[in-house]
Order: structure tokens, then sequence, then C-alpha cells
């Protein structure tokens, strides 16, 4: 028997490694397509939702939606701030957009460089951040809107603080100004600079309400101004802060003092009792009571203008606020660099509580009052008292009424 030729088994190994480096090519051809694809995909996804943020952006500042409350704003640099510490409104323009990476600005079409360091001016330019860039825990409906346009809103220090002064219409006017969509505040009295500043300034940025740029942060308590290290510690935190100062009747307001002590301790002493030294009109003033010695208001604020200028401060009237509030507010909308928003359209006037009410709120939507502790009635007090106190306060009002340049027009 013959042997078989070798060379059909040549042919064979042969097309058996064309076979494998056919399919090993196809492998790569595919692998190769998928990436591309895949690259192509998270381009054109990236590519779309930039597009999409870039075009609300732009519709925000032609076209904006008064449900958003956010604004494109650019303070022009020939804006100078008004008489009285008041700034100018800003000027809305298209803005200029830069993409850095993950990073999507919209910045002004110029740019002011000389801003105070530390100082976050009110109209300020919109940023478009990362959501890995901050963490709020804010669910209100606004805030939930903002953060799926990529809007992260952020803590920051109070730009403005109601200092003072207790019981004369600090509730009443932080309520008044939050109506504004330019002003976010904390809802409490959080006491950093007279109770807990050994706790620093983080936690006091915790307690505040997240924000937007262009923004404006504050917080009330009325403790700061007759604390005697709260000017101090304030300048320290932020010397360009702006401080609201509410102000009555320094009589009047230590009769809404006490009264509202006696609500919560019923069998305290009669206000005679307390005001004097031998518990009745004809005795001399008891300043070491606290309802009396909160009333010297030009001790305190010789205080807190060693430390800040008058023009960083704005002296509210508490009997304005409570007659005639859209006035009074229309006063710190200015001194706040603010358009003027809140007007008359906002209040009604409760004849039962004898105080201005609100037709709606950033949380209520229909007409209320601010509490059931607010325009409490006052116990009757001795006509011949109440004379008295006068007599002692007149001087020190007059003294305040020189450091402010206002004539509150107090009995």
């Amino acid at each position: 028997m013959c042997d078989l030729p070798s060379e059909p088994l040549q042919y064979t190994a042969i097309d058996m490694q064309h076979r494998q480096l056919n399919r090993t090519i196809a492998i790569a051809t595919g692998l190769l397509m998928c990436a591309v694809y895949v690259l192509y995909t998270f381009h054109a996804c990236l590519l779309s939702g930039l597009h999409r943020s870039l075009r609300q952006v732009s519709g925000l500042a032609t076209n904006p939606s008064p449900h958003t409350n956010v604004r494109v704003l650019h303070q022009s640099p020939s804006a100078q701030p008004a008489a009285g510490g008041t700034t100018l409104a800003p000027t809305t323009q298209l803005p200029h957009v830069r993409i850095l990476g993950s990073l999507v600005r919209i910045v002004p079409l110029t740019v002011e460089d000389g801003a105070t360091a530390g100082k976050r001016p009110p109209a300020a330019p919109l940023r478009l951040v990362s959501p890995a860039a901050t963490n709020t825990t804010d669910g209100s409906p606004k805030y939930r809107f903002l953060r799926q346009q990529g809007l992260r809103p952020s803590r920051h220090l109070p730009d403005a603080l109601i200092i003072g002064v207790k019981k004369s219409g600090t509730r009443a006017l932080l309520e008044f100004v939050r109506l504004h969509p330019d002003v976010r505040a904390a809802g409490c009295e959080v006491h950093f600079f007279d109770r807990h500043y050994a706790k620093g300034l983080a936690w006091y940025r915790h307690h505040m309400p997240p924000t937007i740029e262009g923004q404006i942060t504050m917080e009330k308590t009325p403790s700061y101004f007759i604390t005697r290290e709260a000017p101090r510690r304030v300048r320290h935190m932020n010397p360009a802060t702006r401080l609201l100062v509410v102000v009555r009747d320094p009589v009047t307001r230590a009769i809404s003092d006490y009264t509202q002590a006696r609500s919560k301790k019923r069998d305290m002493k009669r206000f005679e009792e307390l005001a004097f030294t031998n518990g009745s009109a004809g005795g001399v003033v008891d300043t070491s009571w606290g309802p009396v010695r909160i009333g010297v208001y030009a001790r305190y604020l010789e205080r807190w203008l060693e430390h800040f200028p008058p023009a960083q401060l704005l002296f509210v009237s508490g009997e304005r606020l409570i007659a005639d509030p859209a006035v009074e507010i229309g006063r710190v909308q200015d001194f706040l660099g603010l358009k003027r928003v809140v007007n008359e359209k906002h209040f009604y006037f409760n004849s039962t509580k004898g105080f201005p009410c609100l037709l709606k709120s950033e949380e209520r939507s229909s007409p209320h009052c601010l509490g059931k502790t607010k325009g409490r009635n006052h116990p009757h007090i001795d006509g011949a008292a109440i004379d008295r106190l006068r007599e002692f306060y007149r001087p020190f009002n007059q003294k305040f009424y020189h450091l402010t340049g206002i004539n509150f027009g107090w009995p």
C-alpha cells in the first residue's frame, strides 16, 4: 500500500490558523466597536445635558420664571451705594459661559476684581456646580427644583444680622423681610455670639439655611445688642456684616418684656414693685432689672459703633413697623441692596390683635398672623410709674437720637 501525500495535512493546519486569526480579528473588532459606542453614548449624553442646562440658564437670564427664585445678576461697576448705606438695584445681563471640566460656571460679561475679601455681595453671578460640591437637607419644593436643574444650594455665614432689641418687633421684621425671594434666614434664634461662640464658625454655618448665589443669609438674636463681646465677635466673623436694630419706646418695651415674663410665671410681682427700688413710682428707678436696663439703648449702641461704621447699621422703628410695615420693609430692602419686592400687598391689619399680619409667606400661602404671643395685651400700669420712667429715659433717648441721627419721637 502506497503512503498518502503530506500536502493536504499542511493545508489543513494553515486553514485552522487562518480561521483562528479571523476569529481573533472579529472579536477585537467587536470589542473596539463596543468601546467606540460607549464613548459616543457618554459624550452624547454629556453634551445633551450641558446644552439643556445652558439653554435653561439662558432662559432664566432673558425671561426668568417667577417660581424659580433664580436670577442671573451683575452689579454694574458704576453702581455706587446710595445715601444711608443702600445699594442700587443690580442690572440683569446675558452671562458669559465658561466650561471647565465637570464645572459649568455662568459669569457676568465684566467682573470686578476689587471685591472685599470675605464679603458676599447681595447680587453675584449664578453658578452651576457638581452635585458633590454641597450637601444640604432643605427639602422645600423650590430647592428640589434647583437641585434638579443642577443648582446646588450651600450654607454660608450671615450677610446680615438682626441684633435687637428684644420686644421691639424683631420677629415681625424677620418674618416680613423673609417674604423676599432673595432672603433666607435661620428660623430660630441661634445665640451664637452670646452663648455658643466657643463652638466655632463651622457650627454657626451649619445652623444657617442653604442659599444660592445672589441670596442673602440672615439670622436674628435680639440679645446680641446688649452682649458686651458681640460687636467684636461679629466683626471678627465679617467686618462687612450689615446690622439691623429694631427699637421702640423704651417704656412700652419694658412693659412688653414684663408681660412676656409674667405669662410664664404667674406669681411675679407687680411691674411697679420691680421697676423701682422701694416698690412704688415714688422711688428710684431700678436699672439692675433687665426690662429697665435694656431700654438704655445709647449705652449699648456706643459699643457697636466702636467696631462698625454707622452706614452698616439700620435702625427700624418698632412703632412704624406696626403702623406701616411696607414703608419700613422698603427701607430694609434698600439697606440690604435688594429690589423692592415686598410691599403693601403682602400685609393686612388684624384689628383684633392690633398688629399687621401676612397675606402669604414662604411657608404658607394663606393669610396668617405671626403667633398667639404677638400683640399680647399689657397689664394695667400705674400712670405715675409710666411718667417716672419716661422722665428717666428722656436724656438717654436724646443721646440715642444723636448717635443714630433719627428722632423717633418717643414721649
